[in-house]
């Protein structure tokens, strides 16, 4: 009974305790918001409003009448740049990192955002420089990121090396398959330049870092090609199929050129048609088709065409398959079939484009790291023929 009563005599004191807290943090809030210009409030509408002109406008009046709003400056300086007014943002982030009242925190912050105006601005060589200045940081690993970008823009492959190593993720497989590309990067200018040794050394290294590194063996079988040595060239190449097939038709017409070299141009195309059975791909099918035709005429080109679509009905077979029967007919019988064959040719230059798998970006040439997104080997050198049924 003694505890009941206990509890009936807390029970108000602990509701009294809670209302009185609450009315002083209200009281508080209340305090604080109204030490706000109201056209802060105004700005922050029209950021939610998707009015980022009028939003800019309120904040630089809010500023004005504040100035000790350093959120508030973050804020109106990360609007202009996203606007494109770089300069603005950059005089707006650099009075920041340059305030002796501001907490070491926000002076950090700030010259990370001035990089970022740089970098958006377009001075790589200023961007460069904060960034490296806030290595050893809090926000280090960012900086780290943001230099590894520049470094590929500006294509100083020997520093990019050094940042991806370290990086923290630098063990992670995406890291590794970058780090080999920079390398194979390196060898491609010690290869324009004749330095065999060099690039081999370079890709090498690369095969080390990322095993599966598809382009470190064209580059491999490149270099040996250079030096006329055909038969290493063609086992550089043929190691393609294990460790990725679908880049056997970058290669497939250099395998071609190889044989006929060494005066086997029979062998290469038995072996490159034994690819386009296992490893359907209509850049291959090119290739095949060309080598064919210019081996055994229009008669076994047409043959070959014939079985590829079958095996896999695609609008550039069909095309191919025309181009075979033109060669067939009598110049007076053409004008149809060639007709016929030029419509087909034009939508399928049309609608076969590579396709990143990263970012979904297509382009009708292959590139091995991808324009938008900046992945490297996200395009598989595979086109596609994609239609839009939209009407």
């Amino acid at each position: 009974m003694e505890i009941e009563l206990w509890w009936l005599l807390a029970l108000p004191l602990f509701f009294g305790l809670g209302w009185l807290a609450a009315r002083i943090d209200i009281r508080h809030l209340v305090r604080e918001s109204r030490a706000l210009p109201r056209s802060y409030f105004a700005g922050l509408n029209f950021l939610l409003n998707e009015q980022p002109d009028r939003a800019i406008d309120s904040f630089i009046e809010a500023t004005s009448k504040d100035p000790q709003t350093v959120e508030l400056q973050f804020a109106l300086g990360n609007l202009f740049r996203r606007r494109g007014e770089t300069d603005r943002a950059i005089q707006i982030h650099q009075a920041l990192a340059a305030r002796e009242d501001a907490r070491a925190e926000q002076r950090l912050n700030a010259r990370l955002e001035l990089g970022l105006d740089f970098l958006k601005a377009g001075l790589l060589d200023r961007a460069e420089e904060a960034f490296v200045g806030l290595r050893g940081s809090a926000v280090d690993i960012e900086a780290l990121h943001h230099l590894l970008d520049i470094y590929q823009q500006e294509k100083e492959w020997h520093k990019a090396i050094d940042v991806a190593r370290a990086l923290p993720e630098n063990e992670s497989h995406r890291a590794q398959k970058d780090i080999a590309q920079f390398l194979c990067e390196l060898a491609t200018q010690a290869l324009a330049q004749s330095r065999m040794g060099d690039a081999r050394t370079l890709l090498g290294e690369a095969l080390a870092t990322h095993r599966k590194c598809v382009r470190a063996l064209m580059l491999l079988g490149d270099a040996a090609a250079a030096e006329q040595k055909w038969e290493e060239a063609i086992e550089h190449w043929q190691r393609i199929e294990q460790q990725n097939p679908v880049y056997l038709a970058l290669v497939a017409s250099r395998m071609a050129d190889a044989y006929r070299k060494l005066g086997r141009e029979r062998q290469g195309i038995t072996l490159l048609k034994s690819y386009l059975e296992r490893h359907a791909s209509l850049d291959l099918l090119d290739v095949v088709f060309k080598e064919e035709l210019d081996a055994e005429g229009p008669a076994g080109a047409l043959t070959l065409v014939r079985e590829e679509l079958r095996r896999n009905p695609t609008l550039l077979g069909l095309d191919k398959l025309l181009e075979a029967q033109l060669q067939t007919l009598p110049p007076e019988a053409r004008t149809d079939s060639d007709l016929m064959k030029n419509i087909i040719h034009a939508h399928t230059r049309r609608v076969a484009r590579y396709r990143c798998d990263s970012c979904g970006f297509k382009a009708r040439q292959f590139h091995w790291r991808c324009p938008a997104c900046g992945g490297w080997e996200t395009y598989p050198p595979k086109r596609t023929e994609e239609f839009d049924l939209t009407p």
